[in-house]
Order: structure tokens, then C-alpha cells, then sequence
């Protein structure tokens, strides 16, 4: 959902600027998520004196010329001779310092931070280098018995570096280490494999650097065979799927609810996994082993946090007891680890990567993924080789990743819907699209429910295209039958780990008098209209529910946006508008009882939506059809339908999506109000 497509080998042109060689390489190996996840990776180009490094943050797979920082090589070779502190923060803050004074201002250039690396990179000797968290290397690096292996398989064309502190420590490692292997060899390594780490590859032009990547890939898998990511787990349980969704329906929300900062208005995203890999970790003795041990480098450090927590569920377990047990083991995780975990693993289900968003949560995700096949592989090689104890706090502490993980999550933009989830029916077009695209720019998640699944999907790639990665997500949904919306609604769950607002818009009208109306199409209004609000609440309200009894303090909102037919009666128009008195009645039904949960339940009343297909559809829109069946006295045309409607409004014109928007953020704002039902007609309908 959230990698890019990995790319074709690049051409490269003779005598091609170095530069516009390296954005290839970086982006050729930075869309590879098997070499590359997050922000992990860094690499450079040597061109005279000087040396073009990517800046700390900075995705090596949309990479271009802004994205590298320019450093002066002299000053790099007077830092490798430099003798720092031996104490950590004198040391880092000098080092840090160094780094930055070497940089030089150019046109086009960046004028952030020199990767962490920097050193590292002037060292390797030659043009090209390229610096990856290959997963299938990682095997290898995080494996117990590695410096032994490495030699096993590669002889002495590969140089191995034993776990230390990355930035100025691992360059003075590599220095001492080169002048070494220089001394014994007539050229340098084909590779160095970092413990604990990852993999450096180098070379005078690109297709040396891939040369010399494939051959240690391709070593590798030769001797790890092709089931090397989930032959560790043997067979791995698997909790029944009778009783697996409903676990997720309870975990999802109790976790989104319990992990949020007390002082935070809004509930973390907690997205759920339970792929093949996934399960094989979960689902085995030797998988709670692994993954209880420690972390295996610094990207899994950084963003998934070093130690996940591991439940255990219990048969038969009430939610109220299940979401009591996960409040005790977070306070204890943290109080052990003093940090939140970003990943919660279930014994024989799955895993819920935690975030501040979706972006954030995914990329925990992925990186664990990767860290299961990474520890899949290292106990096929042996057993796997945890970070030590220092080295982890190092990074755990570390500014410099604080750093990243700063312009890794900046841009993100606020609003009146920042950290938010809603679940919008009837979503693909017309009102309910108009609302999913304002949620997500007021900074919230959608989910786009609809019965158009085709529509609703590319509707969500248009959001995430403009508003970012896992923004709105495209659902399935026929809210006239239950199973479809409980299917729509776990989907959601699975994606985000629960919703904090419905928007129940789905809808439909069918205009004739009550004289000559077909039962089927009144049946069909009343099926979407009431019975779709009734079942779309009776699945999201125990989502709802679940949240509030984790964190009590906390207000969901049911929102339908209803009509002002729903208030006053509507001539031949029966069905609709008794379907949308209904809907108010079911309103405040809802509001009496939900609110135990937390759950405010209120209804918007716009008035003439005259833009949306809804009324303006060439085909079947309600001017048409009001026109065919006569509604308007006397009118010839559609315009003279239009007229009429828009005279019966004081302010002149139809309802707009901008004025149902400050409705339902008003709504969701405002802690003392449900059972409403809230008209926005333009004073065409005034409530006494």
C-alpha cells in the first residue's frame, strides 16, 4: 500500500553528469524495499574535492539533486584524523559540528544535515558508494556465527566490520580496518558487511556497484535457499477464524484508545497484519523467542521502537478483562523500556503497528517485517546476534535519529480533523466524496465506503495522492445488508484499528406519488436510507464503544447526514422523506443509548444539494426527475425546475459541501450535543 514500485536497472549516459548517476543509483536501490525501507540507506559520489552525500531524512527513492549536501573532502580527511571525547555527548555534538562545517553551499544543493555516514562514505576509496539495509545481507550480519560465515562464503573479497556506534565511531572502525585489509591486498573489497548493521557496496562506475551487490546478494541466497523467510517457524498455529475477527475488533480500538497520550486529543492509528510472515513469528514458541530478544540494527531501533510487547490471548476472554490486561502490560512494557512500544504481536493472530498516523504506523510495520525475515534467516545461519545492551541505548539516545524520524514525519498538516478516522457510506461521488476529500485535508484519515468498491478505490488514491501515504483507503460497503457492512466495517478496523467518526451518508430518492410508487422502489429507499443508518450504527457503535471503555474521557460522533425532508414533508415524495423522518427517529433512539459509550449521535439537515449528481445527473438527477413526474407547476425545462428550488431558499442558492463541513465540525467539536438534528437549508427550514 504505501512502497513504490521498485525500478529497472537505469540507463546511464557516457560522460553523464556524476550527480544525475548517483539520483539514479539512489533511487534504483531506494525503491527496492529488499535493499531499502523508511529513510534507511545513504549514498554519495566522490567528484574532485568534493563529495555529494545524501541529507539525513531524505528517501533514497524519490532522491533528486536538493536531496544531497555537498562536503569538503579535506575537511572530511582532517575529521578522520581527529581524536574526539571518549564521552558520548562531547564526542557526537563535535563530530556533529565537524560534519556540518565541512558542508559547502551550491546551487540546487541541500542545505540540511550531512548524513549521519558522511565520514564513512570519504573513506570508502572509491567513486560510488552505496550504503543499504539489505534484507538478505542483514541475515547474515545479525547472525551469531557471521564473521566466520562471511569468510565461508566470501573469502577475503568482503571486509567485516563488528558492531560500534555509527557516525564518527564506525568511521574510525572503518579506517583502521581499511588500512589494514589495504596492507594485506592488492585492491580494496568488493563489500563490507557491517554486524548488526548493513551492507556497503562500492564502485568507479554503476554497474560495478551492482556487480558487486548481486554478488554477495546472490551468495547468499544460493546458500539460504528459497523458503529462508519462514522455514525458522516450522508450523505455526493460528488462532481460529471464528474467533480472530472479533479479537481484532477488540484489540484494534482498545489499542488505538490505550496508547494515546493521556494529554492528546485524538486516538493512535493501529494497523493490523497478519500475512504469512507475520504469523509464523506469532504462531511459534521459537517466534516469541526471537522476537523477544532484542533488537537487530538501529532502523529497527528507530522506528519500531527496540522491544515489542507480546500478548497472549485467552479463550473466552471478556473484552472489559482483555483491554484491563493491556493496560497493565503497556504501563509495565514502559516502566521496563521507557518507551511505548510501536508494536503489539498476538500469539497466533498477528501484529498492530502503532502511529501518531497511518504513515507512521506503516512504516513500523514494514520494518518489522523485514526484522522477522532478518531473524528467520539468522537462525538458519546459527542463531541470531541481538544488538548489545550499549550499543542499542546508544541509538536509542542518539540526536542524530531523533533528527530523522523529525523530517521523516514533517509536513504533516493539521485541522479541524487531525488524527481522526471516519468512515464515510456512500463515499465514491457526489456529497459523501466532497465530505471524504474536506476530512482529509482538515488532516484526518477516510475510509470511502460505497457500493461503487471501483469508484470508492480510485476516489481514496486521488486523497492519498494529494493529502499522503494511507490517508483514505477505499472500502466495499452495501449498507442494505449486514454481513456487507460488518465485512466493510472489520476491513476498516484491520486498516486504521477503529473509526472515531461515522458519517452515515449513503442515500438514495426516488420521487413519485404515493399513487403510483412501486413497492420495490420504496422499499428500496426506505432499505438504504433507514434500514443502512440502522445497520451502519449497529456495527461501528461496539468499535465506538471499545475505545471509550479504554479511555473513558473519550467522544465519538455518529453522524447521518439526513435532509430537510426529514423535517418537513415533502410532496410526491413520500418515501424519501418518511425514510428521513425515520432516520431522525432513529437519531435520538441512538443518542439516548449510546451515549453510556462515549458515542454522541446527531443528524445534519442540509438543504438542496444543487451541484451533486444527486440533483444535477443528466440522466436520473431529482431536477430531472421532478420535471418528468410534474413536481414544479409549469415548468418547460430543467432551469425551470432549478429556479424554483433555489426561490423557495431565503439565501438565494443550495446547500454547499463547505456548509455541511462546519456542521459536522461543529458536531464533533462540541462535547454537550446529541440527539440533534441540525438543519443547514439556508433558512429555508427554521425550527421553532
Amino acid at each position: 500500500m504505501t512502497m513504490t514500485a521498485p525500478l529497472a536497472w537505469p540507463t546511464f549516459a557516457a560522460g553523464e553528469d556524476p550527480v544525475e548517476t548517483l539520483i539514479k543509483l539512489s533511487r534504483f536501490y531506494g525503491t527496492d524495499p529488499s535493499f531499502v525501507l523508511a529513510g534507511g540507506g545513504n549514498t554519495s559520489v566522490k567528484v574532485g574535492e568534493r563529495m555529494y552525500v545524501k541529507s539525513s531524512g531524505i528517501p533514497l527513492a524519490t532522491i533528486d539533486r536538493s536531496g544531497f549536501v555537498v562536503l569538503d573532502r579535506a575537511k572530511l580527511s582532517a575529521l578522520a584524523e581527529a581524536d574526539f571525547d571518549t564521552e558520548v555527548e562531547s564526542r557526537e555534538a563535535k563530530y556533529k559540528a565537524a560534519i556540518t562545517g565541512a558542508r559547502i553551499s551550491v546551487a540546487g544543493g541541500s542545505d540540511g544535515r550531512p548524513s549521519v555516514e558522511s565520514l564513512l562514505h570519504h573513506l570508502v576509496p572509491a567513486k560510488f558508494v552505496v550504503h543499504t539495509h539489505a534484507t538478505i545481507v542483514n541475515a547474515l550480519t545479525c547472525t551469531v556465527a557471521g564473521p566466520k560465515l562471511a569468510h565461508d562464503f566470501f573469502g577475503d573479497e568482503v571486509l567485516w566490520i563488528e558492531c560500534v556506534d555509527p557516525g564518527y565511531t564506525l568511521g574510525r572502525h572503518l579506517k583502521d580496518a581499511l588500512t589494514k585489509y589495504a596492507a594485506a591486498h592488492s585492491k580494496g573489497p568488493r563489500a563490507i558487511l557491517m554486524a548488526n548493521h548493513g551492507l556497503i557496496v562500492s564502485g568507479d562506475t554503476p554497474d560495478e556497484v551492482r556487480a558487486n551487490t548481486d554478488f554477495v546478494t546472490g551468495r547468499l541466497a544460493e546458500k539460504l535457499g528459497s523458503q529462508w523467510r519462514t522455514t525458522a517457524w516450522a508450523k505455526p498455529g493460528r488462532i481460529a477464524e471464528a474467533d480472530a475477527g472479533p479479537l481484532v475488533n477488540v484489540l484494534g480500538p482498545a489499542l488505538r484508545a490505550l496508547m494515546a497520550d493521556s494529554a492528546s486529543p485524538h486516538l493512535k492509528i493501529a494497523t493490523f497484519d497478519d500475512s504469512e510472515i507475520v504469523r509464523g513469528l506469532v504462531g511459534s514458541a521459537a517466534g516469541q523467542k526471537a522476537a523477544l530478544g532484542g533488537p537487530l540494527n538501529p532502523d529497527q531501533i528507530v522506528y519500531c521502537t527496540s522491544f515489542a510487547l507480546w500478548i497472549d490471548p485467552i479463550p473466552g476472554e471478556a473484552a472489559a478483562a482483555l483491554i484491563a490486561r493491556l493496560r497493565t502490560a503497556l504501563a509495565a512494557h514502559k516502566a521496563k523500556y521507557r518507551y511505548d512500544p510501536r508494536l503489539v504481536l498476538v500469539a497466533g493472530l498477528g501484529l498492530f503497528a502503532i502511529g501518531e498516523d497511518f504513515k507512521s504506523a506503516d512504516t513500523a510495520r514494514q520494518l518489522y517485517l523485514d526484522t522477522i525475515q532478518v531473524m528467520a534467516g539468522a537462525l538458519q545461519l546459527g542463531g541470531i546476534q541481538y544488538m548489545p545492551d550499549a550499543k542499542r541505548e546508544f541509538i536509542e539516545n542518539w540526536e542524530v535519529e531523533a533528527y530523522r524520524r523529525q523530517i521523516a514525519k514533517a509536513g504533516g498538516n493539521g485541522g479541524r480533523a487531525l488524527g481522526k478516522v471516519a468512515l464515510v457510506t456512500g463515499a465514491a461521488q457526489g456529497f459523501g466524496l466532497e465530505i471524504a476529500q474536506d476530512f482529509a485535508a482538515q488532516g484526518g484519515h477516510v475510509v470511502l465506503a460505497d457500493i461503487n468498491l471501483e469508484g470508492a478505490q480510485k476516489a481514496a488514491v486521488a486523497i492519498t495522492a494529494q493529502h499522503g501515504v494511507g490517508r483514505a483507503v477505499g472500502l466495499a460497503i452495501n449498507v442494505t445488508s449486514g454481513a456487507s457492512v460488518q465485512a466493510c466495517v472489520a476491513a476498516s478496523v484491520r486498516v486504521y484499528g477503529g473509526c472515531d467518526v461515522l458519517i452515515s451518508n449513503a442515500g438514495v430518492l426516488k420521487a413519485e406519488s404515493v399513487k403510483t410508487q412501486s413497492e420495490k422502489d420504496f422499499d428500496f429507499v426506505t432499505a438504504v436510507n433507514y434500514k443502512g443508518y440502522f445497520l451502519t450504527v449497529q456495527q461501528v457503535a461496539p468499535i465506538l464503544a471499545i475505545q471509550h471503555q479504554a479511555r473513558p474521557g473519550y467522544l465519538s460522533d455518529i453522524i447521518q447526514i439526513n435532509s430537510k425532508s426529514g423535517l418537513v414533508g415533502s410532496n410526491k415524495n413520500g418515501a424519501y422523506a418518511g425514510s428521513k423522518f425515520g432516520g431522525i427517529g432513529l437519531t435520538q433512539s441512538f443518542a439516548l443509548e449510546l451515549i453510556a459509550d462515549g458515542i454522541k449521535v446527531n443528524s445534519i439537515c442540509p438543504g438542496n444539494f444543487f451541484d451533486g449528481p444527486l440533483w444535477s445527473d443528466p440522466n436520473n438527477g431529482l431536477f430531472v426527475q421532478y420535471l418528468r413526474t410534474g413536481k414544479v407547476p409549469g415548468a418547460k425545462t430543467i432551469a425551470d425546475v432549478k429556479k424554483f428550488y433555489e426561490s423557495k431558499v431565503p439565501m438565494g442558492r443550495g446547500c454547499r459541501t463547505a456548509d455541511v463541513m462546519k456542521a459536522v465540525y461543529y458536531l464533533m467539536d462540541q462535547a454537550y450535543e446529541t440527539g440533534q438534528a441540525l438543519p443547514v437549508t439556508g433558512g429555508q427550514v427554521m425550527l421553532a
